[in-house]
């Protein structure tokens, strides 16, 4: 299955049950990416547009560069009020845009999934002189013990599970390959996730190596994250520690 198919069907619940972005994140790169009103942003691997909304939200023009038509219909969808998203059906190694046209490239929760050479040079493309490439991933704390054990189920019953963010965790991304001259800002912020059980198992089930219904795999899954919720949980909700990582650079 090509990268760009791994998310059909899945961009409601997707849409539904990831987490945003915590504002000390968003404050801090508009800060450190010199951000204004004028400047325009492309997110690339957009997907349903949740950090579009949240960067829409300060003022600034988003381009929406997703080639998932499910995840790209859904951002339309809920995004296109407002006149100041652009929504384009591209991948990120050949996104279509104008060169040199953006004075910040977003990747939210999707880089993993790139050709980082290719998307490299496109980037350099793209961007405006000495602009900015923010790569970010809203990453489970791996110390915690509810995610050591959620790994463990998604592993037993998730054929397609490498690790959570892609395998991030397991097989770190040359960050310094991608990044001019190795540089780069690294920021962790906290971002702790409160859930009821729906929320909890939604959570679990928009990733892009969850069994969908239809596979032998979803009740036992669906049961043993439950069992674990049960575990875990006080007076109805659970708290997964979570670590927002946010990656600043040029290229």
């Amino acid at each position: 299955m090509k990268s760009i198919d791994k998310f059909t069907d899945k961009a409601e619940v997707y849409a539904k049950y990831r987490p945003s972005y915590p504002s000390v994140y968003i404050e801090y790169l508009i800060s450190e990416a010199d951000l204004n009103e004028n400047c325009m942003i492309a997110d690339i691997g957009s997907g349903t547009g949740i950090l579009s909304r949240q960067l829409l939200d300060k003022g600034f023009t988003v381009i929406g560069v997703e080639p998932n038509d499910d995840m790209r219909t859904l951002a339309e969808q809920t995004l296109k009020p407002d006149s100041h998203f652009i929504s384009v059906d591209a991948v990120a190694e050949k996104t279509t845009l104008n060169d040199s046209s953006l004075d910040l490239i977003t990747v939210a929760q999707a880089f993993h999934w790139f050709d980082i050479e290719q998307f490299r040079l496109e980037c350099q493309r793209i961007l405006k002189q000495d602009a900015n490439v923010n790569l970010v991933w809203n990453s489970r704390d791996g110390a915690s013990d509810i995610n050591k054990e959620s790994a463990d189920i998604c592993q037993k019953y998730c054929p397609n599970f490498k690790g959570f963010s892609g395998g991030i965790e397991e097989t770190p991304i040359p960050f310094q390959d991608f990044f001019r001259d190795g540089k780069y800002d690294f920021k962790n912020f906290r971002n702790d996730l409160q859930l009821n059980l729906i929320g909890f198992l939604g959570r679990y089930l928009s990733a892009s190596y969850s069994p969908k219904k239809t596979d032998k795999e979803y009740n036992p899954f669906i049961s043993a994250l439950s069992n674990l919720f049960e575990k875990y949980s006080n007076n109805g909700n659970i708290v997964i520690p979570n670590i927002t990582r946010s990656y600043l650079g040029q290229v």
